[in-house]
């Protein structure tokens, strides 16, 4: 390759979505492609042109990817029962949680065949549901099912022969379905909606009127809220607004506003709280809401955000 640099930063955005996919962390996709790169770098005398540059660098991705050994990432609901303490508990910094994804990246990172990375292969769920894949297992899933790749180009991928990879999709898909939320067939395939728009302004509606009654009119009964860094978690229509309603009043945290954006493909509040005696709103959380037949089934709420990744002001 004459131009090393310029061959392979063609390719930045979509290899930073794929080992997204494969670790569920923002953090890690930067720093494994860049790993991605240097060794790509390091074997450039060892390419001979027998694969495509895309191909190549996807080998090297999601071996680096499975090179990388910690547990899985996880949210709340995964550690432990639903709870309200009666004490707020600290933050967990010891475990890996999953990590969003900026929007405005992926829509620059285009894969062949669509316009756009799909919801469905981003959201949320999809990204714990194939946390649960054993790594090599994952990539194959990924491969086959989210890339389209062919098994004969997936084995070469993953260091398999094609029928070890059939067998590996065979073993993971079963997996993956026992692991997403029972409505996930209904789910749209496709960027956020009139109607969830028009659901989340609602939602900020009943906010700013301090109206818990019409905030849980919104809510499925069997809601779930996780705050992750924070262990504990809500579950049912109930504890949900009982833990959202102290911060309708200013006297508890401040004054909330909101700005609707998108994450992983999912309708998403940010939330910029002005303290009491500040003069501005600070970005403190991407609530990123998972909406199934007209209704909340979920908010994940991400707190600190870097407003930088994802196209937020940084204060209101």
């Amino acid at each position: 390759m004459s131009n090393f640099e310029a061959d392979v930063e063609r390719y930045r955005h979509e290899l930073r979505v794929h080992c997204y996919r494969m670790l569920g962390s923002y953090d890690e996709a930067e720093d494994l492609v860049q790993e991605t790169f240097l060794r790509a770098w390091r074997g450039l005398e060892d390419f001979e042109g027998r694969s495509s540059v895309r191909a190549w660098l996807y080998r090297i991705a999601t071996n680096a990817c499975i090179d990388v050994r910690r547990p899985r990432r996880v949210l709340p609901y995964q550690l432990e029962p639903a709870s309200f303490p009666a004490t707020a508990l600290p933050a967990r910094e010891d475990v890996p949680w999953l990590q969003p994804f900026p929007d405005v990246l992926l829509d620059r990172a285009e894969e062949p065949d669509a316009v756009a990375i799909r919801r469905e292969t981003i959201e949320l769920a999809f990204l714990i549901a194939i946390q649960h894949l054993p790594a090599r297992q994952r990539a194959v899933l990924i491969f086959r099912d989210v890339l389209g790749w062919s098994a004969r180009e997936t084995a070469a991928a993953v260091d398999l022969s094609v029928a070890a990879v059939n067998s590996a999709l065979q073993r993971a898909r079963p997996v993956l379905r026992e692991h997403l939320p029972a409505h996930r067939t209904e789910w749209s395939a496709h960027d956020t909606s009139e109607d969830e728009r028009n659901l989340l302004q609602r939602y900020m509606t009943a906010w700013e009127a301090a109206d818990p009654s019409a905030l849980a009119a919104l809510m499925h009964e069997d809601i779930r809220i996780t705050m992750p860094p924070y262990p504990f978690w809500f579950e049912g229509r109930t504890d949900a607004v009982r833990s959202l309603t102290p911060n309708l009043t200013p006297t508890y945290r401040g004054h909330w506003r909101f700005l609707p954006t998108t994450t992983n493909r999912q309708p998403t509040l940010a939330a910029y709280l002005k303290p009491h005696a500040a003069t501005t709103y600070h970005l403190f959380a991407l609530d990123i809401f998972r909406i199934e037949s007209g209704r909340i089934a979920e908010i994940t709420a991400f707190e600190t955000p870097d407003p930088q990744h994802y196209n937020l002001p940084e204060t209101l």
